[in-house]
């Protein structure tokens, strides 16, 4: 897919009903904007300078460039695989699991698994990213483990839900007489963990791909972590590569007015200083509803943070919140409308569907109906996006659009690439440390304390000396 330079495949921002021209006093002065050049110009500066850093996290920076032979590696094990087995199972948590399964999600046909055969063509896809016991179960209930290629996605083989589910996998594989590595591609370290570490004790006998040091889980899906599963799946992983490499390039600016990631950084640093502290992603697309989810863990664990670099305690970010157009108009949007001023909705239209779908003539006679037919549900889905967009900027609510042409490879790549340059901007404008997530390491510690962890004696003995529970407060 030759998609350089496609200007019919450009992926843009419209914030037209973020501004003052659009919502009056409700909306954010152009001149509000301009002040923000100089310091939007310094979080470019900071993002740019640091390209490719792997001591600051910054390796999925230059993704779209360095994986030539990776990818041609990809591509011929992901035959193999497409070739000798029924189904691929990923097994991973985080940004391991979300990234994939939104891969599959967006570019695949919206019921993958049920297509017979013949028009699936490729083994059918399951990611378990969880350790809930009724979801391993059930994922048992449906596959061959032994007719099933388990790709295990953790840099340090420690990531206790991941092992976790390796371990039941392993045991069920062994029990059936199978050899692991013929079943079991592990993505890794390139040299260290406790992966590392099995796969020695079968002499190397297991096919591994490196998730790079500067690459964490939450920007991983253009690296193997979610090339190899996309591949399986027949992805085109080379057009996706290509899109993010685009919007690297369409980003290469350090102008508000002309880099579309930094104008969307300037306006959501804008409104948070303004309170506005939820942050709602609303894509038009069914593909498009598992985005949402990735987007989550991308904004929340990167600019969630307690203090920033000068060490002063300021409690940054804003809460993501996952919402889907058309249905969350009948769910969700009334409070947008009416309720607080506390939030940014950030709408994705798609432009042009995979299928329009028409509408029947039909019940002339009952007018709320009858006025559907000879129309499509694309333009119903594109109607309402427009209108709610207008709803709330009639409501002095702020609300921008991503619009994407198409939902391929090469759009969902540069969507990827322009969520994540915005949010590692935001993190320069707050001065924070984007890459980094001690909140969730502690959690994992005290997870291991009440596990009996080796090494986590003294939390077990913290956690058991906290004031008992007050039973006045159990109803």
């Amino acid at each position: 897919m030759n998609c350089k330079n496609n200007e019919k495949l450009r992926v843009t921002v419209d914030y037209n009903y973020m501004m003052a021209k659009s919502l009056g006093d409700k909306g954010i002065k152009q001149s509000e904007l301009d002040e923000m050049q100089d310091k939007a110009q310094k979080a470019f500066g900071y993002v740019n300078d640091n390209r490719g850093r792997d001591d600051l996290f910054m390796g999925w920076t230059e993704l779209p460039y360095n994986q030539n032979e990776i990818v041609e590696d990809i591509l011929k094990t992901a035959e193999k695989v497409r070739k000798n087995f029924k189904y691929f199972v990923v097994l991973g948590i985080g940004g391991s699991a979300l990234g994939p399964i939104m891969a599959f999600n967006a570019l695949k046909h919206l019921h993958y698994n049920e297509l017979p055969d013949d028009k699936r063509n490729g083994p059918k896809f399951y990611v378990e990213d969880n350790v809930d016991p009724v979801r391993m179960q059930a994922l048992l209930d449906v596959i061959e483990p032994e007719k099933t290629c388990f790709n295990v996605i953790s840099k340090s083989g420690a990531t206790s839900e991941t092992m976790t589910q390796y371990l039941i996998i392993a045991d069920i594989l062994k029990k059936k007489g199978v050899n692991l590595p013929d079943n079991i591609i592990f993505t890794t370290d390139a040299s260290r963990g406790n992966l590392i570490k099995i796969d020695q004790s079968y002499g190397g006998k297991f096919k591994k791909y490196v998730l790079p040091d500067g690459v964490g889980g939450r920007f991983s899906e253009m690296c193997p972590v979610g090339l190899l599963p996309a591949a399986v799946l027949g992805i085109d992983i080379k057009a996706m590569l290509a899109g993010a490499g685009y919007m690297d390039e369409l980003c290469s600016k350090p102008d508000i007015r002309s880099n579309p990631a930094l104008a969307c950084a300037a306006l959501q640093y804008i409104t948070m200083k303004q309170g506005k502290n939820i942050n709602v992603l609303m894509p038009y697309s069914d593909n498009l509803k598992l985005m949402a989810d990735w987007y989550c863990q991308l904004w929340a664990e990167s600019l969630g943070k307690a203090v920033d670099y000068d060490g002063k305690t300021v409690n940054a970010g804003t809460t993501p919140v996952k919402s889907l157009g058309v249905t969350d108009q009948h769910s969700q949007v009334q409070l947008y409308i009416e309720g607080p001023y506390d939030k940014v909705i950030t709408f994705i239209s798609v432009g042009k569907y995979a299928c329009e779908m028409p509408i029947a003539h039909g019940c002339e006679d009952i007018p709320d109906v009858g006025f559907l037919g000879g129309h499509t549900m694309q333009e119903l889905i594109q109607a309402e996006n427009k209108a709610t967009a207008y709803a709330l900027m009639r409501a002095g609510r702020m609300n921008y659009t991503i619009n994407m042409p198409e939902v391929n490879e090469f759009t969902l790549g540069q969507l990827m690439y322009l969520l994540e340059l915005q949010t590692a901007y935001t993190g320069a404008l707050l001065n924070i440390d984007t890459f980094n997530q001690p909140g969730v390491e502690n959690g994992k510690k005290a997870t291991f304390a009440l596990l009996g962890k080796r090494g986590y004696e003294g939390q077990k003995a913290e956690m058991d000396s906290a004031p008992a529970l007050d039973k006045n407060y159990i109803v």
